[in-house]
């Protein structure tokens, strides 16, 4: 056997060709209320925080605006109370393959990238920006099954990855009539982005998410207010054996971090896709990075 190409698509792309432009900051001054609105008005999960000299000191998740909701901090405590110093970083030129490695190692979802000028923050790149250069690239690669699914063809679609392949068990589950303090219990002890609702039959009902709670906590909604008051439906699932470029394509598109999965139907919720899964396959919706770049001698 010789091996032509090992490399996935993460090796040789950049963290230029994938990160966002940096377009939300604060000062460190700036208070909680203003962090939540940043993150709902820009859509990110973090916010990058400035000190007195204009340098990056840190950084305010949606998991620390969740951990002042839970200890009960007045909204208007200033951002660099909660955040988190420093800020993991990473170069314009360092491969997606390294900053992934770095993201996981260390548990964060993102990472900012200094430019050509000294400590100067210029990037962020996070996990959907790594997957849309993924699925990008599969497009263009002539190697791909992608393109095989995408034009109807009936030909041998074996090499997919699949949701059933990569998935985690469901294992965080609460009542509707459950409380908000439960349910950031809950989020806390497992670091996750969210938890299934269900109801006293067992069937499930909505998600509660880290942004769900982060608006509660701006409209002043108290802990002990019931889950179903604050819960988004309807649940959004795929199929435990949908190829995984689907689930790309859901997640990309309707901005998700997790996806629930189910199987035979779909009130039976038996796992949980997140951004970070899906990012860990490396090469794209299948696997044609790797298995069909190696020639099998006779």
């Amino acid at each position: 056997m010789s091996i032509v190409d090992l490399r996935s698509p993460l090796d040789v792309l950049t963290v230029r060709e994938a990160m966002q432009r940096l377009r939300c900051y604060l000062d460190r001054n700036a208070s909680i209320q203003q962090g939540i609105r940043h993150t709902l008005k820009y859509k990110i999960n973090s916010i990058l925080i400035f000190g007195e000299r204009n340098d990056a000191i840190g950084v305010v998740s949606k998991t620390n605006i969740l951990g002042a909701y839970y200890v009960g901090l007045p909204i208007a405590t200033p951002l660099n109370a909660i955040m988190v110093s420093p800020p993991l970083t990473c170069r314009l030129n360092d491969s997606l393959d390294s900053a992934l490695d770095m993201m996981r190692n260390r548990s964060v979802h993102r990472l900012y990238v200094f430019g050509d000028e000294p400590n100067k923050v210029v990037g962020v790149l996070t996990y959907p920006d790594i997957l849309g250069m993924l699925y990008r690239y599969c497009h263009k690669c002539e190697r791909s099954t992608l393109r095989l699914a995408e034009s109807g063809s009936t030909g041998k679609l074996s090499d997919y990855f699949r949701v059933c392949e990569l998935m985690n068990p469901v294992f965080q589950v609460h009542r509707e009539d459950e409380s908000l303090m439960q349910v950031m219990d809950s989020i806390s002890a497992h670091h996750s982005g969210a938890v299934l609702i269900k109801s006293h039959d067992d069937l499930p009902q909505g998600v509660v998410s880290t942004t769900d709670l982060i608006i509660a906590y701006m409209h002043g909604i108290p802990s002990y207010t019931a889950a179903k008051t604050i819960m988004s439906t309807p649940v959004l699932s795929c199929d435990y054996d949908e190829p995984l470029l689907m689930v790309i394509k859901k997640m990309i598109f309707f901005d998700l971090d997790n996806l629930y999965v189910y199987k035979d139907r779909s009130t039976n919720i038996v796992g949980l896709v997140t951004l970070s899964d899906v990012a860990r396959v490396r090469s794209g919706s299948c696997r044609a990075c790797k298995t069909s770049r190696i020639d099998l001698d006779d």
